[in-house]
């Protein structure tokens, strides 16, 4: 093998290296900026899911049960209501536990009812409880169950997970502009001798740095696009698993996320390319070797 080829070769392993570590670091930007993004939407699903049981008395006919589901259906905070007769709660439980108690028993004890799920705006304590008391005045409703502590544990653990998770975002975005930037400053450093080659022979900053920083343009372009590709790839696999969580209902934020990796990967490896030029146009011969 010839020493162009040897040259040409180890150019663009050098290349490469580059762009597969830009790559691999947006790549994780990304992870975490996808975590912010669908937090809200996996912790949404999550409470839309959260499940308030009405009781209702046997004095409730069969008139006033349809018109408490037509008022619940159209209230603001409803979600989705779903009326649970006596005997449907009883093969629910014959199915679930395997035993019968109706056979110690003379009527069936359990109550007809409604599961009431709210929207993810109104899964708030105070706004439950004022739901409750609102239904308590229909006097055919025995009793209403729901957990108060999940409630309010799930509603502080929304709370600190955003915080740290926008935390960890602004620290991982500082670590990914330091490692472009020293993977960028060595693939400059190992042509420090050509750039003072070229400068010793007249040639002016701008031209010199001029190819320097269209590779970086390119080479940065090539690790976002990368990143990007290994995200969508992600995100359909876990779109398929699970589709409840619809990770690819906001089209238009993922589209913004996307936009933010490629210009980033753009834009630190033009900025860092550009100081590094810099520094070794302004060093002198002698210093070139250390």
């Amino acid at each position: 093998m010839s020493f162009e080829k040897y040259q040409k070769r180890r150019l663009r392993l050098s290349s490469l290296s580059v762009v597969i570590s830009i790559a691999l670091i947006l790549f994780l930007l990304g992870i975490l900026g996808l975590l912010v993004l669908q937090s809200k939407n996996i912790s949404n699903n999550f409470k839309e899911k959260f499940e308030i049981n009405i009781f209702l008395n046997n004095k409730a006919k069969k008139k006033d049960i349809a018109k408490l589901q037509r008022t619940l259906e159209g209230k603001e905070y409803t979600k989705s209501v779903t009326y649970i007769s006596k005997i449907d709660a009883y093969n629910t439980y014959l199915k679930d536990v395997g035993e019968d108690f109706m056979e110690e028993l003379d009527e069936n004890p359990l109550k007809n009812g409604f599961n009431l799920y709210l929207k993810a705006a109104y899964f708030d304590l105070d706004k439950i409880q004022e739901i409750e008391e609102k239904l308590f005045e229909n006097k055919f409703i025995d009793d209403i169950f729901y957990s108060k502590a999940t409630v309010s544990n799930l509603s502080e653990l929304v709370k600190k997970t955003s915080f740290w998770l926008l935390s960890f975002s602004g620290l991982l975005g500082l670590i990914a502009i330091v490692l472009i930037n020293s993977y960028l400053r060595l693939s400059v450093y190992a042509k420090r001798f050509t750039i003072k080659t070229m400068q010793m022979v007249g040639a002016t900053k701008g031209f010199i740095r001029k190819p320097f920083l269209f590779k970086s343009i390119k080479l940065g372009m090539y690790g976002a696009l990368l990143a990007i590709l290994i995200l969508i790839g992600i995100l359909l696999y876990f779109n398929k698993q699970y589709a409840d969580l619809e990770l690819l209902k906001n089209k238009t934020s993922l589209g913004i996320l996307f936009l933010g990796i490629l210009s980033l990967g753009i834009l630190i490896s033009v900025l860092s390319t550009y100081f590094a030029t810099k520094r070794f146009l302004k060093l002198k011969t002698d210093e070139l070797y250390y």
